[in-house]
């Protein structure tokens, strides 16, 4: 792993939080798509491996638009609609082993906007392996979202908690 030298006045809970989008994508029936991330990850290896979409915004990207983009480049999904957000920015820290490693050593962790998007695709149009791009996840299944607690890293449990209590009445089909 790639360590970060800081200046020694800086620590690195000084360092930014990484502004990026989250996306909670439910199908017809009202379950969450989750992906498995593949393992060259830095962070927890255990157990805790699912997540759904997210990623960081490029240099003045509207969240919005970003979304939409994270959500094509990660499962190909185009078949979506924006049906739900929580405006304010969630933030997460890094846990101190990950401190100046993961994220490119450069962030203290995220600050991140989430949306809910309905999928009105067949099941067929979810490609986790892009064509050109780089492939974030091996796997993917829907589950209910009662069980994304559970699945995740526990750094970012207290978010999907958040996300989950404000988008829990889109789980209606």
């Amino acid at each position: 792993m790639t360590q970060v030298t800081l200046n020694t006045d800086e620590s690195p809970r000084d360092l930014p939080y990484r502004p990026c989008v989250g996306i909670m994508l439910l199908n017809k029936e009202g379950r969450v798509w989750t992906g498995r991330r593949l393992p060259k990850w830095v962070g927890d290896k255990s157990a805790y491996v699912w997540q759904m979409p997210q990623g960081g915004l490029l240099k003045g990207e509207e969240p919005v638009l970003a979304a939409y983009r994270e959500l094509r480049e990660e499962t190909s999904v185009t078949s979506a609609e924006l049906i739900a957000e929580i405006p304010q920015w969630l933030t997460y820290d890094l846990p101190e082993p990950l401190l100046g490693v993961a994220l490119k050593g450069k962030y203290r962790g995220q600050r991140q906007r989430w949306f809910a998007m309905r999928f009105w695709g067949d099941d067929s149009e979810i490609n986790i392996r892009p064509r050109g791009g780089k492939a974030e996840f091996d796997r993917w299944r829907w589950r209910d979202m009662h069980e994304l607690p559970e699945l995740v890293v526990p750094f970012k449990k207290p978010i999907y908690q958040t996300v989950i209590e404000r988008f829990a009445y889109l789980a209606q089909s």
